[in-house]
This record gives structure tokens, C-alpha cells and sequence, in this order.
């Protein structure tokens, strides 16, 4: 009796463990169940095998296949496999999952099941595809195109990025290595996302564009004071899409056939930059003719050539600007940049110090309510010089805001007023950037009117210093 009841404590042991086990490893039960839920259906249905070898009939590598392995190996499924190999990346610290040799893994598209087997035979490497005959003539076609456009589209990313610079009639070429990415960017986090999302939309929008008949091509106008992080965003972009970037200095460009020479000798898939666009308008720094610039833009040679590219253009203000220049289709995207605010602060304070709350921040903040301001990009450097000490930053950065504050002498928009005022002295009765106050309310004091009135009055007795005398008001 008694070996009887051991043996009954000892089975009710294993079978315990044995659910506890099953209970634990319930995920793996599910992939054997999928498992066998699949070969029943293969079983069931008739499969078509469409082989995709490594060389073509003339032994010339098929550039296809390395497509297929780029697009397979980025499949989710790559890591059911029973055997999967572990590479070094391109960079030290990264690990590329490989499907080993003849290993089956499954992929879904449109609804249907479809299977790839990474085969070797007498040395030569091919994947296989098993498709459901019934699903082939549905799914074939776009399928084998969906391969292709995330293959190039993986191949993009992983590409090491250029920054090219224009000199005379050719491109020079640089390692692209700015570290800037959206999160980095101190701007509206609604706006980076929207951004964000219409830059990834238009990278995949291949196809829909050439539904509507209409050139792959974007285009932004990134307008602001210097130092708010338009350049740095530009870098973001680049980074977000893995595209190079081609910096267009129109000051070398010696005429407008010279400029259609430049675009034309640029790749796919890429950034054109032209920066303070409205400087080179406005100083006439540049042989590009106004028409030149906008068939450079949107002409016929600029939208043949596109395929995905992107163009940026940079401005301190839109005011004065031709509105030929900057109408919908030529520029689709107009992003303006301001000068820090409190959020923004908090932004750069959390990048440049890794701090998201400090006992400083209210007294930070409501100097910020009271008007002044400064750009990022000083408050950043600030922040950079002091990032030891958080406390020591933030009193570095209110001395200078106070200081900045007590220096505008206008209210609650004065810094951004003079900014304004300095980048566009023919500015209109509002403006733009300032809350619609008007322009003779805000930036002209009271005292200064007065006094400008008084000279007029004496203009009167004495012809032709008027002219003078507004002149040095306006200095």
C-alpha cells in the first residue's frame, strides 16, 4: 500500500508541475496550435511555389532577390523562427535578425496567408513563395509591389546620409552627421506631430500621387527670427526620413540655367534647402531671376525630376515677400517659429539639464507672462554652459530674460517687436507676428510721436527737414 501511495503522490507531483508548466508556457501552446492550424490548411487549399533565385539564367546577380531577403528579414515573423541568425548592423551597437537556411516563416497581406522559405541548393540561394492558388491573382501583383516599396524604403533608412554643397555647376558631398530628431526640436508637440505625420504620409504617398497625376514633391516654408531652431529642424527631417540634403547657396548660382543644373543633378528621396530665401529676395544677392526661382520650384523641370523629394525654404518674416512666390504649390507648408515661450523653456530645460520641475520654473514663468522673451537658441546656450548645475542655469537665464525685458521698453511684446521691426523696416500698419497690435500703437512711443510732431510743426518754417529729421527717428 504504501509504494502504492507514493506512487500516486509522485504522479499527481509531475502532472501538477506538468500545468503548471503548460500554464506558464501558454503562449508557446498557442504558437504549437497556430502551428498545426496552418499546416491543416495548406493541406486543405491548392498552393502555388513562385521561386525567387539569387542569380539569374545568365549568372548576373537578380536584384530582386536581395529586395525579397531585405523585405523577409524585416518581418515580425523572422523571430518564430526555429533557427534565426544574429549580424552586426552597420553601426557597433546595432543587430540585424537573419533567417537562416531553410527555414519557413509566414506573412499576411490583404486578408491572405503566404509563406517564404529560405532555400540552399548546390550552393545556390533562393526564396520560395507559397501562395493559395485562389488568393494568387488577388494578392500577387500588389504584393510583390508592396515588397518593393518597403525594401527601398528599409534600404533608405539604413543608408548613410550626405549633406551636399553647391560649388559652381557640381555638388560636393559630406558625411551628414547632425544629431537633431523631432523630440529634440523645442516646438508645439501638436505641430512636431503634425509634422511628423504629413513627412511620413508623403514617403509612402508614391502611388497616390501618381493617381492624381500629380509630381512626388513637398514643399515647406520655415519662417521665424534667427536662432528659434529652423535649421535644426531641417536636420530633424532629414533624420526622420533618412534623406540627403542638398544645401542650395543661391549666392553661387550664376544664372537660372546653373540652377536647373543643380536640381536636375539631385537624387531621389532628398531635402533641397534654400536658406533666408527672403535675404537673397529682398538684397538681390543672387543672378537667379524671380522666374527662375519658380520654375525652380514647381516648373516643369523641377516636378520631372522629383520622385519624393522634398524642398525647404527659410525666411525671417513673409512680410514684403511675392505672394507669387509663396501661393500653394509652390510652398504646400508654412511653419512659423517663434521666440521661446514657457513651454518651450520647459522643453530645453528638460533636453539641456534633464530636469522637467525645479523651484525656479514659477518665477521663470512669470517673467515669460510679462513679455519678455529670448530665442532658443540662447536660452540653449545658457543652458549648455551651466548644464553642472540646473539652479546655477536657470538664474543665468532669468538675469538675461529681466535683462532682456527691461532693455525692449515696450510692454509685453516688445522683444519680439524690434525683432520684427528689425528684419522688416517696411513693415504694414499690423503686425503679423505680434497679436495684430498696430504697428504706429506699439513700436513708436508715446514721447516719440510727440516729439515727432513737434518737428513736423517746425518742417513747416523750414523746407526739406522733414526728410531729415524722420530719417533719424526711424535710426
Amino acid at each position: 500500500m504504501f509504494v502504492v501511495y507514493a506512487f500516486l503522490v509522485f504522479f499527481l507531483i509531475i502532472f501538477f508541475t506538468f500545468l503548471v508548466r503548460l500554464f506558464l508556457h501558454r503562449t508557446a501552446l498557442i504558437f504549437v496550435l497556430r502551428k498545426w492550424v496552418e499546416w491543416i490548411d495548406d493541406r486543405v487549399h491548392v498552393l502555388q511555389h513562385l521561386k525567387v533565385p539569387e542569380f539569374n539564367e545568365n549568372c548576373q546577380q537578380n536584384r530582386f532577390y536581395q529586395k525579397v531577403s531585405v523585405y523577409v528579414n524585416s518581418l515580425a515573423s523572422v523571430e518564430d523562427s526555429d533557427f534565426t541568425n544574429l549580424l552586426s548592423g552597420k553601426k557597433s551597437n546595432d543587430i540585424v535578425l537573419c533567417l537562416d537556411d531553410d527555414q519557413t516563416i509566414t506573412d499576411t497581406f490583404l486578408g491572405a496567408r503566404v509563406s517564404w522559405i529560405n532555400k540552399i541548393e548546390r550552393n545556390h540561394r533562393s526564396f520560395v513563395l507559397k501562395i493559395k492558388k485562389k488568393d494568387k491573382r488577388r494578392i500577387l501583383k500588389p504584393y510583390l509591389q508592396h515588397i518593393h516599396t518597403v525594401s527601398d524604403d528599409i534600404e533608405q533608412r539604413r543608408k548613410d546620409l550626405k549633406l551636399h554643397i553647391n560649388t559652381d555647376c557640381n555638388w560636393r558631398s559630406l558625411p551628414f552627421e547632425h544629431p537633431a530628431n523631432f523630440d529634440s526640436i523645442a516646438l508645439d508637440p501638436d505641430l512636431k506631430n503634425k509634422v511628423k505625420s504629413d513627412l511620413e504620409t508623403f514617403s509612402k504617398s508614391k502611388q497616390y500621387y501618381k493617381k492624381l497625376g500629380r509630381a512626388w514633391k513637398r514643399s515647406y516654408l520655415l519662417y521665424g527670427p534667427s536662432g528659434t531652431g529652423k535649421s535644426s529642424f531641417i536636420a530633424a527631417m532629414a533624420n526622420l526620413l533618412s534623406y540627403d540634403v542638398y544645401n542650395v547657396n543661391l549666392s553661387k548660382v550664376s544664372d537660372d540655367y546653373h540652377l536647373n543644373l543643380l536640381l536636375v543633378q539631385t537624387t531621389s528621396k532628398s531635402l533641397i534647402v534654400v536658406e533666408d530665401l527672403d535675404r537673397y529676395v529682398a538684397e538681390k544677392s543672387t543672378a537667379v531671376t524671380s522666374s527662375g526661382l519658380m520654375n525652380f520650384m514647381d516648373g516643369i523641370l523641377g516636378s520631372s525630376f522629383c520622385k519624393g523629394r522634398i524642398m525647404v525654404f527659410t525666411m525671417i518674416s513673409k512680410e514684403g515677400s511675392d505672394s507669387a512666390l509663396l501661393r500653394p504649390g509652390r510652398i504646400d507648408v508654412h511653419i512659423y517659429f517663434p521666440l521661446c515661450d514657457f513651454n518651450s523653456f520647459k522643453s530645453l530645460a528638460g533636453s539641456y539639464l534633464g530636469v522637467k520641475e525645479h523651484k525656479l520654473f514659477p518665477q521663470v514663468e512669470e517673467i515669460f507672462q510679462s513679455g519678455a522673451t529670448m530665442s532658443p537658441a540662447e536660452i540653449g546656450e545658457l543652458m549648455l554652459v551651466n548644464r553642472s548645475s540646473p539652479s546655477r542655469a536657470l538664474k543665468s537665464i532669468i538675469t538675461a530674460l529681466q535683462s532682456n525685458g527691461r532693455s525692449s521698453g515696450n510692454g509685453k511684446f516688445g522683444h519680439q517687436l524690434n525683432e520684427s521691426a528689425v528684419s522688416s523696416p517696411a513693415r504694414s500698419s499690423t503686425a503679423e507676428d505680434a497679436g495684430g497690435m498696430a504697428w504706429k500703437d506699439t513700436v513708436v512711443p508715446k514721447e516719440v510721436r510727440k516729439l515727432y510732431g513737434m518737428l513736423t510743426l517746425k518742417s513747416c518754417k523750414k523746407p526739406g527737414s522733414l526728410d531729415h529729421d524722420h530719417e533719424m527717428i526711424e535710426r
